[in-house]
């Protein structure tokens, strides 16, 4: 891996982490085009960047992660069902994740779904009291989080809905989004990086700065990606993002239909 695709994947990771539009899938698609997908040190990069994703939620929601017990007592209660079916479900995970196909077919999906979100739960925004999260929503929407463990599904997407659907606003239901992340993320890359500890261990100057970068990178980029996206949300909605997420799914199986080789190698 060069320092240059270092960038350009911790640019994505930091633009489509906190999106409704799959980061895992973006990067899974982004390293198969460079050619480097198949690489463990690649795998294990585009795990240990999420660090700097997650540290920009905090600063950008410094005074909600010092505000009460309760916030963090929330957090857990909707990360449980993601660890819980996480652990069970984690080898047809992990052979998912080297399946370009699911992830044209999971964005595709995904894109038709978030063209009527905005529709369906209209009435989220107009409501006189907004609802107040508490410990049977949070467990709802990280129940419905754990659907994200298929790639090119969303996290994001995923959380969002899954607060939409139990009466969130939607700036409500993204910044729980972003909430949740942290303890989601921060675990799913511990135990990645825990899985390859041999090769942290056998990893030399370059590859530590590479992760350096990538960190710094994918912080930078996210931080702002956070700052925008509940603006842009609040006024235009979900179905930019529904129709980018058609023509990205789209597009990739028309390549595959075609013969084109994207498949990961190795």
């Amino acid at each position: 891996m060069t320092f240059f695709e270092a960038i350009i994947l911790a640019i994505i990771e930091g633009l489509t982490e906190f999106l409704p539009i799959s980061s895992t899938g973006h990067m899974i698609i982004a390293s198969t085009m460079m050619g480097n997908a198949a690489d463990d040190f690649v795998k294990l990069f585009t795990v240990a960047i999420q660090f700097g994703a997650i540290l920009s939620v905090v600063v950008v929601y410094f005074q909600k992660f010092i505000q009460s017990f309760k916030f963090y007592l929330l957090l857990a209660a909707a990360f449980v069902p993601t660890g819980i079916i996480g652990l069970l479900a984690k080898k047809h995970i992990d052979g998912l994740l080297e399946n370009v196909t699911v992830v044209a077919w999971m964005l595709l999906i995904g894109g038709v779904v978030l063209l009527f979100v905005d529709q369906f739960f209209a009435k989220n925004e107009t409501q006189d009291t907004e609802k107040e999260l508490d410990f049977k929503t949070a467990i709802i929407i990280g129940t419905i989080q754990s659907i994200a463990m298929v790639p090119g599904v969303s996290r994001s997407a995923a959380t969002i809905i899954g607060g939409l659907s139990q009466k969130l606003t939607r700036k409500a239901a993204a910044e729980f989004s972003f909430f949740l992340a942290v303890p989601t993320m921060f675990a799913a890359t511990l135990k990645s990086m825990y899985d390859e500890k041999e090769l942290l261990l056998q990893s030399g100057g370059r590859e530590w700065a590479l992760l350096l970068v990538g960190n710094l990178v994918a912080f930078v980029v996210a931080y702002l990606a956070i700052k925008s996206f509940i603006s842009f949300l609040q006024k235009k909605g979900f179905r930019v993002f529904g129709w980018y997420r058609i023509l990205l799914g789209a597009t990739m199986l028309l390549l595959l239909a075609m013969g084109y080789n994207l498949q990961m190698a190795g």
